[in-house]
């Protein structure tokens, strides 16, 4: 059914009031009707969003109510689109580096660290036990950092303020290790193909040890905050539930999926930049709703300090950068003297290197789930096709599913449990 409201009026004689200023804007007086229409009988139509920060990023969802109960929901997504998969065919392999980084921009250590493998195994190099470490605490830093942002997110959208402010406060003092190793607080571009950026500077370990000291004290202070609140729980037990079964048919992974009880984690499946060396657990919940999702995450970043103090314990000595020399530089007092290195190396610092043809799938496990980059080179010093497997596209791919059926006060309280990056999704 369909109505038409009359354009707005009420002066004696039945006089518009608007029609002098529609005159000199030049607009029609029928441009002053608004059609409302109903779906059906019992459900309308709603846009929640896009806006930032209630949807996490430019999100737009098309809602089906029925009163207050969700009959439907379509995401509606490209609204952060940025064409980074096209970019990587346009640039040299460390060129595409730093785009890496702005794809989920929360988490930019460890999509350095999925793109670098995927050139690396084209290449056929491998990096320095040295490297392989000193990658695995960054981008443990760094999972620890985007679930500080999930947390004090999360609950910011439920109505509790003081995690926010916690979280932040801890999120900075890994910030400031990336300072440190790269001059740069976020988008660092540390990892790079054949290794890192450099090696650690001398006051690295005791800031990281630092974090591994203090971090777990500050985990206990935000699970006495919410855990066991009767309002959080209240807002997350029970909602968004969905089975083990329902999350692989739609492609879910982390904590999206280990909190329907799945204990699958790439760190251990498919290990990768030593990962097989470290001992740690993979958290699962059992009943797939918000709650679980929560109570995974928490335990990740307890997990997570895990591994890093046993990478800092076992730090190996050497170099931090493949010597293989289709890719390294060559050292820097043999510039001076040979015209050769010389050259070599104004040849990989303009050009770059090429590398083999052939195609390669090389996942990593983020904060967010499985993150894939499909790799396809041609021979020459530019990737010829990059194409990414986000987790967050496939974990928001379920959103509808989970919360069909629930209230729309409860749509929030799901989007974040799933902890979605925009960037991810829109590549």
């Amino acid at each position: 059914m369909a109505a038409v409201l009359p354009p707005s009026g009420g002066l004696p004689g039945g006089e518009d009031p608007f029609a002098e200023g529609r005159r000199r804007l030049g607009v029609a007086a029928d441009l002053d009707t608004v059609e409302l229409t109903e779906i059906g009988e019992d459900t309308m139509e709603l846009n929640m969003g896009p806006q930032h920060p209630s949807t996490h990023g430019v999100l737009r969802l098309v809602l089906d109510l029925d009163g207050e109960v969700v009959r439907a929901c379509r995401p509606d997504i490209g609204f952060l689109h940025t064409g980074f998969e096209k970019d990587f065919e346009r640039h040299s392999y460390q060129q595409c580096i730093p785009y890496s980084d702005r794809m989920d921009y929360l988490a930019p250590l460890i999509n350095n660290l999925g793109f670098s493998l995927a050139a690396e195994r084209l290449l056929g190099i491998e990096v320095p036990p040295r490297g392989q470490y000193l990658r695995v605490i960054m981008c443990e830093l760094a999972r620890i950092g985007s679930h500080l942002i999930w947390f004090g997110t999360g609950a910011l959208d439920l109505g509790a303020t003081t995690p926010f402010l916690y979280a932040w406060r801890e999120r900075e003092t890994i910030l400031d290790i990336n300072e440190l190793v790269s001059g740069v607080r976020m988008h660092t571009s540390f990892i790079r193909v054949g290794g890192l950026m450099a090696d650690v500077p001398d006051e690295f370990e005791a800031m990281v040890r630092n974090v591994v000291h203090t971090f777990p004290k500050a985990i206990d202070e935000y699970e006495l905050l919410i855990t066991k609140n009767p309002i959080w729980r209240q807002r997350t037990v029970g909602l968004g539930t969905i089975s083990a079964e329902d999350a692989l048919a739609y492609g879910m992974s982390g904590p999206s999926l280990r909190g329907s009880g799945v204990a699958y984690d790439l760190r251990k499946a498919q290990p990768y930049s030593s990962y097989d060396h470290f001992d740690f657990d993979i958290p699962v919940g059992h009943n797939g709703d918000v709650y679980d999702r929560y109570l995974c995450r928490m335990r990740e970043m307890r997990e997570s300090l895990r591994i890093i103090e046993q990478a800092l314990e076992n730090l190996p000595s050497g170099p931090v950068n493949t010597l293989d020399r289709k890719v390294a530089p060559p050292p820097r007092n043999e510039i001076n003297t040979s015209m050769e290195s010389l050259i070599r190396h104004f040849k990989l610092v303009t050009e770059g290197f090429h590398v083999p043809r052939g195609q390669v799938y090389q996942a990593v496990e983020s904060p967010r789930g499985e993150l894939g980059f499909y790799m396809v080179s041609d021979g020459s010093n530019r990737p010829y096709r990059v194409k990414v497997r986000a987790p967050s596209f496939s974990n928001l791919s379920a959103l509808p599913y989970m919360v069909k059926g629930g209230l729309i006060a409860d749509v929030v309280a799901v989007i974040g449990s799933i902890d979605i990056v925009l960037g991810d999704v829109d590549r």
